[in-house]
Formats: C-alpha cells, structure tokens, sequence
C-alpha cells in the first residue's frame, strides 16, 4: 500500500461525510477546475481537528474553502485535501445586550446571515448581501462590500489550526487588513457585534445594495467575484481619469471590457470581474489576468494585485507565480 493509499483508508476510518477524486469545477463559483484527492464536508470544528492531527503527520497539502467564491483552481486539480465548510457548520445564537452578539457557524453563507440579521433589526452584515461567501472565508480574507468589512462587527474568531487545536482569537489580536486577516488555520465560527437598529430601515439599505450588485456586476454568471485588489491611494495620485481610481476603472480605461481568451472573458458590466461565459479553463483566465495586469502597468504604472487565490496542484500560489 503507497502512502496515498494509506492516507485515504486513514480518512475513511475517521468518518464523516469524506468524498475522493472529486471535481472542483463542483465547489467553486468559476466552475473551472480537475480533481482533487479528497473533499471533506465537516460537520463540526472537533471533525476539522480530527482530520487536521491527522493529515499534520503526513506532509499532504490541505485547502479550506468556503463557497469557493475567491479562489480559481487548477486545470490540472488539487492533490491534497479540500475541507469545505460551505453549509455544513451553520449555527447562530444570539446573546448580549439586545440580543446584538451573534456567534455563527463559519458555513453560514454570507447573504444568509446578512437577511436574517436585517429581518431581526440588527445593522453590520446587512451591505455584505451581495457577497457570494460563507462567513468562514469572509473572515479569513476580511471581505467587505459597499465600505462595509468583516474587520468591522468581528469580535473572536474561532479556528483550528493546521496541526489540529482550536483556538479562539480576540479580533485585537488579528492583523486586519485589506481583503486580509493573517489568519493561518481554518476559521469554525465567529462572533459578531451588531447594532440593534430600525428593522424598515436596515432591509432598505440591504435591498439597495443588493439592486446596485446585481445591476453593476455579472451576479449570476460563474466568477470569482473581483479578480483585483483596487491600488492603494498613493498609488494612483498620479493619474487624471476620473475617480475612483478602482482597478475596474483601470482596466476598462485601457480597452479592456469585453475581451476574452477562449471561454474566459472581462465582463462587459465590470471590468474587474473574469466571467468564465462556458467552457472556461483556468489557463484561459489566468492569459486574461495577465493581459490585463500588463495593460494597465504599461499604460498607468499600476501594478494590480489579485484578490483572487489561484490554487496550484500543491496548494495557494503567491500573486507573482499567476503573472
């Protein structure tokens, strides 16, 4: 028996809902992507423990993911292990004054938390609706919409770390950042503060910013959502385009809307979304990444950053390996 016989037999014995061979182009919103080794749908954080003390010992690369609304995966698959919080761990209690501390599932998809915390009167998650996410990875990569920001309501984070503990974080001790945590581990839980508000008044806002989602971006075509970090201030003082200097204005600046290799193509509703319009191949949209970054670095001097993960065979890739 070779070790990745043994690895699955390992898993097996474990327990839990554990899927092999699966396609990923099934667990990401781009529906791009081959096999990976082995998928794990977890149904609490001692599962993710279990299976982490596990896989620690063994040297095989693991992926948490979410919805699979920020990452594109390779042609080529994962060979290691995908634990998938998506749906799975989804609780919510409420508790604190006015019932504004919310302790929720890190599979509890974000437009899903953003409703019933509208419907309930509590302000915080209610600009996030648009996000195609589970708390989990909005956490982790500190997703925000409409100046609204994981950073913001985050007061612990529950995670599991590589080698298999849990831990629980005060969001003071988390290095927030832009479309960033620092985070290291997959995230279980979280608890958020939120502020007891108008009912009436909070759904409007949501249903606002959810007409301006779906009316500015390709909403319901397969994408990673935005493929670009937007440049730093400092970064872009120098130009005269109109602002905001967003790297969807950029890129459409330089005539970039509408262009496409093979299945993959820059939205004609927003610059920085990659819509894969059928067919679409990781190969396909990491030539239009590249054409797009060239483009606007020739024509402004913006180096743009993704705020997509490419995920390799092996696992996430640095930024420079995708360009």
């Amino acid at each position: 028996m070779n070790a990745d016989q043994g690895f699955r037999r390992d898993l097996q014995q474990l327990g839990g809902d554990i899927r092999f061979d699966q396609p990923l182009a099934r667990y990401g919103t781009y529906r791009i992507g081959g096999a990976a080794m082995a998928v794990l749908r977890p149904r609490s954080a001692e599962e993710v423990a279990e299976v982490l003390r596990l896989v620690s010992k063994t040297g095989i690369p693991v992926l948490p993911i979410g919805l699979g609304s920020n990452v594109l995966f390779d042609d080529a698959g994962f060979s290691g292990l995908v634990i998938r919080i998506a749906n799975t761990i989804t609780s919510i209690e409420q508790g604190g004054p006015e019932g504004s501390q919310w302790t929720v599932g890190a599979g509890l998809p974000i437009p899903r938390l953003a409703r019933q915390s509208a419907s309930l009167g509590f302000r915080g998650m209610q600009r996030l609706v648009g996000v195609p996410g589970a708390v989990g990875g909005g956490v982790f990569m500190n997703a925000g919409a409409h100046h609204q920001d994981f950073a913001q309501v985050v007061r612990t984070v529950s995670l599991v770390t590589m080698t298999g503990e849990i831990d629980v974080r005060p969001a003071t001790d988390i290095q927030w950042e832009y479309r960033s945590s620092g985070l290291r581990g997959v995230v279980v839980g979280a608890t958020l503060a939120l502020e007891p508000a108008d009912p009436t008044l909070v759904q409007r806002e949501l249903r606002e910013c959810l007409r301006r989602r779906r009316a500015g971006t390709p909403f319901d075509q397969p994408c990673c959502g935005s493929v670009f970090r937007n440049p730093a201030e400092h970064e872009v003082t120098h130009l005269s385009l109109p602002e905001p200097h967003t790297a969807g204005r950029l890129i459409e600046a330089v005539g970039l809307k509408g262009y496409r290799v093979g299945g993959a193509q820059v939205s004609p509703i927003h610059a920085n979304y990659i819509v894969n319009t059928g067919g679409g191949t990781a190969a396909a949209v990491k030539r239009v990444i590249a054409m797009a970054r060239e483009r606007v670095r020739n024509e402004f001097g913006v180096k743009l950053m993704r705020e997509v993960r490419y995920v390799g065979t092996t696992g996430i890739e640095v930024d420079e390996e995708l360009e």
